[in-house]
């Protein structure tokens, strides 16, 4: 009879705080209890430790069994504590001796056979068990995810004889090796195969290069969608601390590992029904949304004014911070959000309007209506709004034109880039107004050419540095250092709904 300690860890959002799983084995009425506030998966892990203990043909102690998972006002879920709290069983009643248990951490479900059954977010575990400069045991299912350290931390077990025969030095494990994946992620498809819709192209162009949110206006049919999914293309390949990032999110999720896609930027595209808590995360217990999945990535929303306002509003914060906090009354977590808004919508509810009310099956009134499911403050986050329009010219003589290729496209994507990155460190999406002063300073004359233009578009102060951003990403694809007139030009022409409530308000 004794005590046992056996070191685990939780998960809290994106972090996995440090949990003591203290182990007493004493003399008196047989009992078993788990204390340190556990939620009901925690304690019904009584059932499956002690029935995993005695099929993997070890002694189960009968005695008073009390654990204690410290700290206590941590809030504790899962059956990710199961691994650990059999092992400390077993060293607190001496059936097993203790070996290096001390420095090694433990997680893992036990099925009523034994076996060590896969968990959510291994990843960032290991992640904190190497910086606390610990090894740890995880989930054979969960080696693929072990194998993205560069450093080797993990041994791989299949089973709790197997961890015994492991941690009483009988039979060790092997740390499970680093493995090398491709740097190059599968195709998603090339924007040479739409046809036409040149402004649509070279706005994903300048969306991709700068890091610029970006909304499509547009009929049915005309290739918003399509276009959409080319952005991913265009865009480089993550690098390996943010493909690891975008790893570890998945691995809170459940999600499986592909190795293929190792360095592709996530894309995300919830069904406009979507809820504000799905798009943005929430629950009880916080769990990562849309936005956190798409995180380095893209969110794409489809149907835009067929998402309810109050779910779009939800986004604003995120946008302009990066991150999403989620505060509960027992806990508040941070998901990490730094995704690019991909957006699509009709421009009527009809589905068309051509500029001629006469033509359009839908009154101007209606329209507006249609269209103010959208806030002002929302739209402002958006920097390029481009007219898709309907292009029959574009499907004749498809076979004599010069079609750019993606890979074409993402050169000057990466050359941009660059060029941004040495001069402030950051894209042009990012870009503070103070920065703006420096990098993307105006003659005095263009100063007051845009001033007027945003007071005729009736746009806010945060749209004139939206402006400023995409002329300095335009100037850097075309390779000039100083902004000029036709860069902004070219800026106040990716304005296109705010054109059109303009063209609606005057009908």
């Amino acid at each position: 009879m004794g005590l046992a300690v056996v070191l685990t860890r939780a998960q809290l959002g994106m972090e996995s705080p440090l949990v003591r799983v203290e182990v007493n084995v004493a003399a008196g009425v047989p009992g078993f209890q788990i204390i340190g506030m556990p939620e009901t998966t925690v304690r019904e892990a009584r059932d499956r430790v002690k029935t995993a203990i005695l099929n993997s043909g070890l002694e189960f102690p009968v005695a008073k069994i009390t654990i204690n998972l410290s700290p206590a006002e941590l809030p504790k879920q899962g059956a990710r504590f199961d691994l650990a709290m059999a092992l400390g069983i077993l060293v607190a009643d001496e059936s097993i001796q203790e070996g290096g248990l001390s420095q090694l951490e433990c997680y893992g479900e036990l099925a009523l056979d034994g076996a060590v059954r896969r968990i959510d977010g291994v990843l960032p575990a290991l992640l904190a068990a190497i910086k606390a400069g610990r090894q740890a045991l995880v989930p054979a299912a969960n080696k693929a995810e072990a194998a993205l350290l560069r450093k080797p931390s993990a041994y791989a077990v299949s089973s709790l004889a197997a961890a015994v025969r492991h941690v009483e030095q009988s039979s060790l494990l092997g740390l499970v090796q680093s493995v090398e994946l491709p740097t190059d992620p599968q195709s998603v498809g090339d924007i040479a195969d739409v046809e036409g819709q040149e402004q649509a192209k070279r706005a994903l162009l300048l969306a991709a290069a700068g890091g610029h949110n970006l909304l499509f206006v547009g009929p049915p049919g005309t290739g918003k969608t399509m276009l959409a999914k080319r952005l991913i293309g265009l865009m480089p390949p993550l690098p390996e601390n943010e493909a690891l990032e975008v790893a570890a999110i998945n691995s809170l999720t459940g999600e499986k590992f592909n190795p293929d896609n190792w360095r592709q930027r996530p894309f995300r595209a919830p069904h406009h029904s979507c809820s504000a808590a799905a798009l943005v995360g929430g629950g009880s217990i916080p769990r990562p949304g849309e936005i956190t999945l798409a995180h380095r990535g893209i969110l794409f929303l489809d149907e835009l004014t067929e998402t309810p306002r109050h779910v779009l509003d939800s986004l604003r914060e995120p946008l302009e911070s990066g991150r999403v906090s989620i505060s509960r009354a027992r806990q508040q977590v941070t998901f990490p959000a730094c995704f690019q808004l991909l957006c699509a919508l009709n421009p009527s509810p009809c589905g068309t309007f051509n500029g001629d009310i006469q033509s359009s099956r839908s009154t101007p009134e209606q329209i507006l209506k249609y269209l103010s499911k959208i806030s002002g403050p929302f739209l402002d986050r958006i920097d390029l709004q481009v007219d898709v329009p309907r292009q029959p010219d574009a499907l004749r003589n498809t076979a004599t034109r010069k079609k750019i290729t993606s890979a074409e496209l993402q050169h000057q994507v990466v050359a941009a880039q660059a060029l941004q990155r040495k001069r402030q460190n950051c894209l042009n999406h990012a870009l503070s107004p103070k920065q703006l002063t420096i990098v993307a300073e105006l003659a005095e004359t263009d100063r007051e050419f845009l001033v007027a233009a945003m007071e005729k578009l009736s746009l806010s102060h945060r749209a004139y540095h939206r402006t400023l951003r995409v002329a300095r990403t335009i100037a850097d694809l075309e390779g000039h250092a100083q902004l000029a007139r036709e860069h902004l030009l070219e800026a106040l022409s990716y304005r296109a709904l705010d054109a059109l409530l303009i063209q609606l308000r005057a009908l």
